[in-house]
C-alpha cells in the first residue's frame, strides 16, 4: 500500500506509523502524484475543500484503467460551516464532480462515507457495519468492495448509480450528528439483504 500526501516526508511519517500498528503490512510513502502512478486503485480521502485541487494536481498522473473511490463529502464545515450540513455541489455529489475531474477512462466509484476514522484508526473496535458503495459499472463497485472488505467487519452493499452518491454522502452529516448526540461511533447496517447479493 503506497500512502500519498502533498508532502513526501509525511507520507513517510504515515506509512511508518501503519507499519508499527500492522507489522505484517507493506506501507510505503510518496508524495500524491508519484503514490497514484502505479496503482490500480487509488482512495481519495480528502476534506472537500482539497477535492479539486488535489484532482487537479494528479490530472497528469492518474491514467486510464484506474479506479478512483472517492470518500469525500461536501460538508459545510469546508468553508467554516458546521459539519452536520451539507454544501450544495453543481454536478450533484462530490463523486460526480470527481468524475468530471480525472483523465477520460478513470472509473470512479463513491464508498466509505458512513465509517467514523474513529473506529477504522482504532485496531481493537469491533466493525459491524455496512458501506454504501455507488458507481455506474457494477464490476467498478465489485472492485471496489473486493478491496474494502478486506477489512474485517465491513460489507459493501451496492447502492445504484454514481448518482445516488449525493444521498450517500448526506448520509455523514447524519452520522456525525448522531455521533455527537450519543457519544459514540455507530455507523449504517442495512437489513435483508441476501448473502449473495454480488453475485
Amino acid at each position: 500500500m503506497v500512502i500519498g500526501s502533498r508532502d513526501a516526508g509525511r507520507a513517510v511519517e504515515a506509512a511508518e506509523r501503519a507499519h508499527e500498528v500492522v507489522p505484517g503490512g507493506m506501507f510505503s510513502g510518496a508524495e500524491n502524484a508519484q503514490a497514484v502512478e502505479t496503482v490500480k486503485t487509488v482512495i481519495l480521502s480528502v476534506p472537500f475543500r482539497s477535492q479539486s485541487e488535489t484532482l487537479k494536481n494528479l490530472k497528469g498522473s492518474l491514467h486510464a484503467g484506474q479506479l478512483l473511490i472517492d470518500a469525500t463529502v461536501p460538508l459545510a464545515a469546508a468553508v467554516s460551516g458546521r459539519a452536520t450540513r451539507m454544501l450544495g455541489v453543481w454536478q450533484g455529489s462530490a463523486a460526480q464532480a470527481a468524475q468530471e475531474m480525472v483523465p477520460e477512462g478513470v472509473k470512479v466509484v463513491s464508498a466509505l462515507h458512513t465509517v467514523s476514522a474513529a473506529s477504522l484508526t482504532d485496531l481493537d473496535y469491533d466493525l459491524d457495519q455496512d458501506v454504501l458503495v455507488c458507481g455506474d459499472s457494477r464490476e467498478d463497485k465489485l472492485q471496489a468492495a473486493l478491496l474494502i472488505e478486506q477489512i474485517e467487519g465491513l460489507r459493501c452493499v451496492d447502492c445504484g448509480k454514481l448518482e445516488m452518491a449525493r444521498i450517500a454522502e448526506s448520509m455523514t452529516a447524519l452520522m456525525i450528528s448522531i455521533n455527537a448526540k450519543h457519544k459514540t461511533h455507530a455507523g449504517i447496517k442495512i437489513t435483508g439483504l441476501p448473502d449473495d447479493s454480488w453475485e
